[in-house]
């Protein structure tokens, strides 16, 4: 699989740690950066692995800071990404199941690194169900539209 993947100066260690491991495991990784812990923006490597995903470059992406709440801020933003933030491998499933997430959002100072490595290969792992989840996750992206479909309630 084809990966995008980022991290700000708080997740460079892990981003690098886990850039060999899925390579090993056979994936197409591409750093997004950062390229050392020296201080950088999180919205900076969050917009590059997005683009990347909602282009279509890459079928999934992995983002990586402090908590990983800015980088799913920042990836969010972007029509066709939907970007989860998980701290273990059980939310990082019902990621994949229910919402068919795209981006992986880790926090490297909120769980163990081998943890969040597990969770990593759990959503990796994970298909998405379909069903009623789909209709589901085109309402997600129908809030994207200034004029969306939805019915706005009175």
């Amino acid at each position: 699989m084809r990966i995008a993947l980022g991290a700000d100066h708080r997740g460079f260690a892990l981003k690098e740690r886990l850039k060999r491991r899925l390579a090993a495991d056979g994936h197409r990784v591409t750093d997004f950066g950062t390229d050392s812990e020296e201080s950088c923006d999180y919205p900076d490597p969050a917009c590059r692995v997005a683009r990347a995903v909602a282009a279509g470059r890459a079928a999934r992406g992995i983002l990586i800071c402090a908590s990983g709440i800015g980088m799913s801020i920042a990836a969010n933003r972007l029509p066709r990404v939907r970007a989860a933030l998980c701290h273990d491998p059980a939310q990082a499933e019902m990621s994949r199941r229910h919402n068919n997430a795209n981006v992986l959002c880790l926090g490297a100072d909120v769980a163990e690194a081998g943890i969040l490595l597990r969770t990593v290969r759990r959503w990796l792992t994970t298909r998405f169900e379909g069903g009623r989840h789909r209709r589901r996750v085109r309402k997600l992206d129908d809030c994207r539209s200034v004029s969306g479909s939805a019915r706005r309630a009175r």
